[in-house]
């Protein structure tokens, strides 16, 4: 049947969770970054990586999560069928590809964007790292105000992947949501979802 390798923690929360809500057969196997498991299957060694029954292999949140919507449509889960609700998803999606992610590796790894290897160097690079988050937040806030979830056409796949990414803010950011009421809003709506509680209670097991 369909595979999710996932590591706990990462991003590949997001297709757990919307392999959940979609509630097809689906097998989830946890794996550490670089593993030789997860080497033999993805050679970057990197999660998410999504195996199909017949082998077919799929990498990076941002496709695999867009092949789900379309492979089950009957979940509905892409946003919307016209051409603008579409668009919509697809500029979410690259906004946290991009934007988000890309904003927290500072953050994760100071050590690669910084030649000076001292404790002030590295927290200046950190502290940077927050200024990024920050400024991604702030436009995620203002787009969230008044708003259940980040498209128009509802619980969306893009919830699902903007969820592990405000988990990292709640941990890393000074502060954590505190100046964002609205994504932390939408932060305790996806938790309440029982399959999200699924999928949180999954991950935080040693299987």
């Amino acid at each position: 049947m369909p595979t999710l390798y996932y590591a706990a923690g990462a991003c590949s929360l997001a297709p757990h969770i919307a392999l959940e809500w979609i509630g097809a057969p689906y097998e989830a196997i946890k794996v550490q970054y670089g593993s030789e498991k997860l080497l033999a299957i993805n050679p970057a060694g990197a999660v998410p990586t999504f195996r199909e029954d017949d082998g077919w292999l799929l990498t990076q949140a941002g496709a695999i999560l867009d092949y789900l919507s379309h492979k089950h449509p009957e979940a509905a889960l892409g946003g919307g069928e016209d051409l603008r609700a579409k668009a919509e998803a697809h500029r979410w999606s690259a906004f946290f590809t991009s934007d988000v992610h890309a904003a927290f590796w500072p953050i994760f790894l100071p050590d690669r964007y910084t030649t000076d290897k001292s404790e002030n160097a590295l927290r200046s690079v950190v502290e940077a790292g927050h200024r990024l988050v920050a400024k991604q937040f702030g436009i995620l806030e203002r787009h969230m105000s008044g708003r259940e979830f980040i498209l128009d056409g509802g619980r969306s796949i893009i919830d699902a992947y903007s969820f592990p990414m405000i988990r990292w803010a709640i941990k890393l950011l000074p502060g954590g949501l505190t100046d964002y009421p609205n994504i932390q809003a939408l932060h305790d709506r996806v938790k309440a979802d029982p399959a999200v509680a699924r999928v949180l209670s999954q991950e935080a097991s040693n299987g």
